[in-house]
């Protein structure tokens, strides 16, 4: 469980900060909420996260447009059933798309764009009830380490935004930042290419 939220949280860190690099409002909107909240006191805590609700829409929007694990874990049909016309018998091995479930147009307006505001009056949660959004997973399958992941992106991610104002190195603008996906030899995805952004304290 600790390996499994460690690496998928940082995955999901990494996709979230190239987000927001891209779209300098966004960020300094996310700054602005956890600033506010925080104010002087140094540092984000795991009981100021609940406040956030900005970031928590931020994070919800990385795990649909970035699942750490994009192909969850197969699973194993028990009895015959019939999904669309196709008969699925027993022992199957049924492989769920968690990354074609987040684009689906058919769920999501503007699919491939990253709008966490499509959350701001939304019921749609990442807990395994909303089938339009699982990056963890659903029923007695669904990923144990849900909350520690959640927890170590959320409060990562606060304090990231809470003590740095956030650069591109010389020369380099939003448009350069380089989106690709790469699939390790592992079951999740992470950025082709490294994110290189220079920190500035806040003060």
């Amino acid at each position: 469980m600790f390996l499994g939220g460690v690496d998928t949280g940082a995955i999901t860190m990494v996709w979230a900060m190239a987000e927001l690099a891209k779209r300098p409002k966004l960020m300094k909107k996310a700054q602005d909420e956890v600033r506010a909240c925080i104010g002087n006191k140094g540092k984000v805590t795991e009981s100021d996260t609940d406040q956030l609700q900005y970031l928590k829409m931020i994070v919800k929007e990385t795990f649909r447009l970035h699942p750490p694990a994009p192909l969850l874990l197969a699973r194993e049909s028990m009895s015959h059933f019939t999904v669309d016309g196709y008969d699925i018998k027993p022992k199957t091995i049924i492989q769920v798309n968690a990354w074609a479930i987040g684009r689906d147009p058919k769920s999501w307006k503007d699919p491939e764009e990253f709008i966490p505001e499509r959350f701001r009056d939304s019921s749609i949660d990442f807990k395994g009830q909303h089938f339009e959004l699982l990056p963890f997973g659903s029923g007695r399958r669904v990923c144990p380490a849900m909350y520690m992941g959640t927890t170590i992106v959320e409060l990562g991610l606060a304090n990231l935004l809470y003590s740095f104002d956030w650069k591109l190195p010389g020369g380099m603008k939003e448009q350069d930042i380089n989106m690709d996906e790469f699939a390790g030899h592992s079951l999740t995805i992470s950025k082709r290419t490294a994110l290189k952004l220079v920190p500035e304290k806040h003060l």
